[in-house]
Parts: structure tokens; C-alpha cells; sequence
């Protein structure tokens, strides 16, 4: 794969053209022609460009290279140099500036990084990447944005078909999931209130809204930050597999209700962070159609398993939704960040809850049509325009190979099921449901012990210690996590194509090597 990013520019084409009028100098500052030297910036993008497929795509998913070249941070800041000065410094230092950015930096690309809820190398997303930050647009109006401002209408209008919402919705991309949930709490919140735009709190009574206790924690953040108070979230229980019960939330929400509160707004979660579990959507949303709640389902982990006509029914009922959290830049592997909030009003809810009718940018005696400027819609004024990167990955591969990922992903995560089950040493917490395949490693000196306090005491100092010879090693990337009476477990988090069966084998091989001594 080479990208070859920059125009090549004729020297002829790009010399200013000789200024024959007299110099404008202004407050002893000369005016006169370009200070940009356009054929040093193409050379350097250029250079910078071999650098980045060198190291950034072709060594960072080499299976045979390091994850991670771990440092300590005091070393780190030495290794860096980060102190910035009066006088810059030359192309050639700058250049070794981008190999150290990218050598220091954990390669989320690599085909054994399993740590978080995104991975691998897209290249399709990856040139949208670059295009966006070569034109540098922002979404706010159609007149700066017009080909990326009907992207999006196009890729939400699909999304919208893939949840189910026959007639469609409306919707926005932002700046990640944690975003999107805060736009279903306060798009909630306005619908019950819708005074409080103008006249703040004071014109709300008590509110209070519920969540699993699997949920991510941006749902505590968004009540925080909205002024809803974490304590007036209701945290409804869950099962042993971490999905929430709904006979329990319809509970909570009889206990709100007789303390005088007043419930607005369920969360359910699709595919939640840790055990990879689904809130039952079809039984919640009959609770929050008799009590008259929005149900917003947080899908931005699992809203990929629509995609699957064979993993789909893991989100069943959840075109009855009012919005959907949903992340492509997860499952689907379209680069950071790509997150999509949808909503299924047609009233413009959106539009009207957000809306500041800035003059200076949402005139409504434009020459074209003004529906088109979405802007608005956001609490964002500059946008990126993330939707590229999903709507290029799409077109190039349809949906027939989007599903064939989401399968392929869910099918690895069965098999290391399988091989922890068979393996000695190693017990899995719970049958995965999703990509998420949670286990403990017991080293050989535990393995004779009885279930009971001393075992499980010594076990959750296992996984830090194998976490730390993992990077200090840079073989590896595995999360771990102590959950709820569980001591510290493994969470491997499967994504990526470019992992192989070759890469589960390796894991459970590698993570025996790194801990049996313990």
C-alpha cells in the first residue's frame, strides 16, 4: 500500500508571481506575496509520508514487531524532548521528531493488541483520514462542507435502515460515544421539559433516569455535566451475565416515583465494556412504553452485530428506541473517531433542543437551501467531518464484508473460548456472548488450592504482574479488571481480521510463559 498523498506542484506553478506594485508593510510586518515556501512543505509532507508507511502501517502491523516499546514517563520526556523553544528546529530533527512519536506510541494496529474496544489497520478509513486533514473542513454549513455534510445524511439514513427505523430519524456524528449518550440525556430531558432551554434547572422538577450497573460510565458523566446530579441516576441490577433486569428497573422506577421524583429516561446497553453483555431491549422498551420514558440504547460497542443477519437478534427491539449510541470506529474499524447519535424524531427535536441560530453562520437568506446546514443540530461549532471515514470503508468493502468482520471477530472470540476451556491453568468467567472473552490465568503454585479466600486473594495479584511483563516485553496487549465480587480477570477484546487462530494460541501461550512463576 502506498499513499501518495501530495500533489506533485510544478516549481513553475507554485513561484509567486512578481508583485510590481509598491511593498505594504504593516506595523513593520511585509505583506507582500506568500511566507509559506509551498515546494519545502510538499518535500517535508513528503518525506513525512514515506516515514508514516515505514513505521506507522507497515512495522506497526507486522506481527513479528513489538506492540509497545515501553517507557516510564520521566524516561519518556527525556527520550522526547518535548520543551518547546523560541527558534524551530530543522526538517531533519523534525522528521526523527515523527519516527519517536510513532516508535513510542502503542501500535493499536498490530495484530496482538486486544486492550481496548477498537483495533486493526483500515486503510480505506485511513486515506479518509488524511484527505480530512489535508482539506481541513469543519460541518457546520454546506457552503465550507457540501460533499461531507451529504455524506452524512447519506450514512445516517442507512444506519438509521440497519436499526430498523422504517421511516426513518434523525441524527449527527460527534466526537465519540460518551458524546452520544450525552445527547440522548439531554435530547430526554428536553422533550420532558423543554423549558429548561431558556429557564435552566429552576424550571425542572426532580428528574431522575436509569441505567444497568454494567453501564458505561459516561451515563454518571452526562448527569453530572447536564446538571441531573449522579445521585438521581438509578442504578437498576443485573444478572450474572450483566444484563439488566427489567422486573428490577420497572421496580426503581415505582420507588422514583413514590419519593416525588420524576423518571424521564431509561438507558439500555448494548454490548457493554467489560463483559461484552446485551440489556434485554425488547422487555425494556415495553417498561418505558408504559411508563412514557425515552429509552436510549447505548449500541456504541455492539450496534455492529446489526450488521449480521447471524449476531443481529442480540439487539432485539431496538428500532422501538428514541436514539441509539452507535460507534463504527469500534467492531467496524473505521478510524478514531467515528461516532453516530441517532435519534428517531422527524419533529427536529434535535434541531430545537441545540440550536443557537448563530447569524453569523446559519443565515436564512442563503442562495441554496439552508436545511442542508446542520450545524446547529450540535453542541460542537467545529466538527470534523468523521463520517468520511466510514462512508469511504463502506462504499469500498459494502456491507457483505462488514458482516463477514463482525462474524469472523465473534467466531475468534468462540474458539479462544474453547481453547481456555480446554487448557489447563486457565478458567473462563462466562461464555461470551459478544467479543469480549473474560478468564482467569491460575499459575501452577495456585492450582491445587480450593475455591475460597486464599486462592482468590492470591490470584488478583496474577493479571498485573502478567500485564506488566507483557508491555515491558511488548509482545502483548491484553486488558484486565476486577468486576464486581470477581478478582482480576483477563478481558481480551477481539477485532480485528488480521488476527489469525495463530494469534489466540499465541495469547494463552504467551500470558503461561510470562506467568507461571507466580
Amino acid at each position: 500500500l502506498y499513499i501518495n498523498f501530495v500533489s506533485a506542484y510544478t516549481e513553475e506553478s507554485q513561484s509567486p508571481k512578481p508583485d510590481s506594485g509598491r511593498p505594504a508593510v504593516i506595523d513593520g510586518v511585509l505583506l507582500n506575496g506568500p511566507t509559506l515556501n509551498v515546494l519545502t512543505a510538499e518535500n517535508f509532507i513528503n518525506q513525512s509520508m514515506v516515514i508514516i508507511m515505514e513505521d506507522a502501517v507497515k512495522r506497526a502491523t507486522d506481527v513479528r514487531e513489538k506492540v509497545c516499546e515501553w517507557r516510564y514517563p520521566e524516561e519518556l520526556k527525556e527520550l522526547l524532548d518535548l520543551e518547546l523553544r523560541e527558534v524551530g528546529e530543522s526538517e531533519s530533527k523534525i522528521l526523527q521528531r515523527c519516527r519517536d512519536a510513532i516508535k513510542y506510541s502503542v501500535k493499536t494496529t498490530h495484530p496482538r493488541f486486544f486492550n481496548q474496544l477498537y483495533a486493526g489497520m483500515e486503510p480505506y478509513s485511513m486515506v479518509a483520514s488524511f484527505i480530512v486533514e489535508a482539506l481541513k473542513p469543519s460541518l457546520y454549513t454546506y457552503e465550507v462542507a457540501p460533499v461531507f455534510l451529504l455524506m452524512e445524511e447519506a450514512v445516517l439514513k442507512k444506519m438509521m435502515e440497519v436499526v430498523g427505523w422504517e421511516e426513518g430519524g434523525d441524527g449527527i456524528f460527534n466526537a465519540g460515544g460518551s458524546m452520544s449518550n450525552m445527547y440522548a440525556v439531554n435530547l430526554a430531558r428536553y422533550r420532558h421539559c423543554p423549558d429548561i432551554k431558556e429557564d435552566g434547572l429552576s424550571a425542572a422538577p426532580r428528574l431522575v433516569m436509569f441505567t444497568s450497573q454494567e453501564c458505561h460510565y459516561s451515563i454518571s458523566k452526562a448527569a453530572a455535566f447536564l446538571g441531573i446530579g449522579t445521585k438521581n441516576v438509578y442504578v437498576v441490577p443485573s444478572d450474572n451475565r450483566g444484563k439488566m433486569i427489567p422486573s428490577a428497573l420497572e421496580e426503581q422506577i415505582k420507588t422514583a416515583k413514590s419519593e416525588g421524583a420524576v423518571p424521564f429516561m431509561v438507558n439500555a446497553t448494548a454490548g457493554t465494556t467489560v463483559l461484552g453483555a446485551f440489556d434485554p431491549i425488547q422487555e425494556i422498551a415495553d417498561i418505558c412504553e408504559k411508563y412514557k420514558l425515552w429509552l436510549h440504547v447505548d449500541a456504541c460497542w455492539g450496534g455492529a452485530a446489526l450488521i449480521s443477519k447471524k449476531h443481529k437478534h442480540l439487539l432485539k427491539g431496538i428500532h422501538r428506541a428514541d436514539s441509539v449510541a452507535w460507534n463504527p470506529h469500534k467492531m467496524l474499524m473505521a478510524c478514531l473517531q467515528c461516532s453516530a447519535f441517532l435519534v428517531r424524531d422527524k419533529t427536529n427535536l434535535l434541531q430545537r433542543c441545540h440550536s443557537a441560530r448563530a447569524s453569523y453562520l446559519f443565515q436564512q437568506d442563503k442562495f441554496y437551501d439552508v436545511s442542508y446546514d446542520t450545524g446547529d443540530k450540535s453542541i460542537q461549532c467545529s466538527r470534523k467531518p468523521d463520517v468520511f471515514k466510514f462512508w469511504l470503508m463502506w462504499k469500498a468493502l459494502g456491507t457483505g464484508e462488514l458482516e463477514k468482520r463482525v462474524d469472523r471477530a465473534l467466531a475468534m472470540a468462540r474458539y479462544l473460548a474453547q481453547e481456555i476451556k480446554r487448557r489447563e491453568g486457565f478458567r473462563l468467567l462466562m461464555e461470551p456472548e459478544y467479543a469480549n472473552v473474560c478468564f482467569w490465568y491460575i499459575p501452577p503454585s495456585l492450582r491445587n488450592l480450593p475455591d475460597g479466600p486464599e486462592l482468590w486473594n492470591k490470584l488478583h495479584t496474577v493479571a498485573p504482574v502478567v500485564k506488566e511483563r507483557m508491555m515491558k516485553k511488548g509482545s502483548m496487549m491484553v486488558s484486565y479488571q476486577p468486576h464486581g465480587d470477581n478478582v482480576n480477570f483477563f478481558r481480551m477484546i477481539i477485532i480485528s481480521p488480521q488476527a489469525s487462530r495463530q494469534d489466540m494460541d499465541f495469547v494463552l501461550d504467551e500470558i503461561h510463559d510470562l506467568g507461571k512463576d507466580l
